[in-house]
């Protein structure tokens, strides 16, 4: 069973940054395109960033210029790099692995994480 395991959360600054990581199983990570998304209390899901299995990299407008998706080949991780927070960047992150494409759309991603906290103060 594929597991998509992310860490990094917390509470930080607005201005401040945090680093996300989601980490899989390498067989996953080898041939997986893979999402972030953030769902802010009582706001539906939405893609900030994602990176194809070819490596392509998709940013949401809100992200572009902060924030920075990669990956972690020797260790089997996407990693989620967030500069120049604010409070608008807070919410639940999740990360999302999709056989094919990727993307920005939830509806592409079929494996979900169970998400970690991000809380941006003033």
């Amino acid at each position: 069973q594929v597991q998509l395991v992310e860490s990094g959360g917390g509470s930080v600054q607005a201005g401040g940054s945090l680093k996300l990581s989601c980490a899989t199983d390498k067989y996953t990570f080898a041939i997986y395109s893979m999402g972030w998304f953030r769902q802010a209390p009582g706001k539906g899901r939405e893609g900030v960033a994602s990176i194809a299995r070819g490596g392509k990299t998709m940013y949401a407008d809100s992200a572009k210029g902060r924030f920075t998706i990669s990956k972690d080949n020797a260790k089997n991780l996407w990693l989620l790099e967030m500069d120049n927070l604010s409070p608008e960047d807070s919410g639940v992150y999740y990360c999302a692995a999709d056989r094919w494409y990727g993307g920005l759309e939830v509806v592409r991603y079929n494996l979900w994480g169970q998400g970690t906290q991000v809380t941006v103060f003033t």
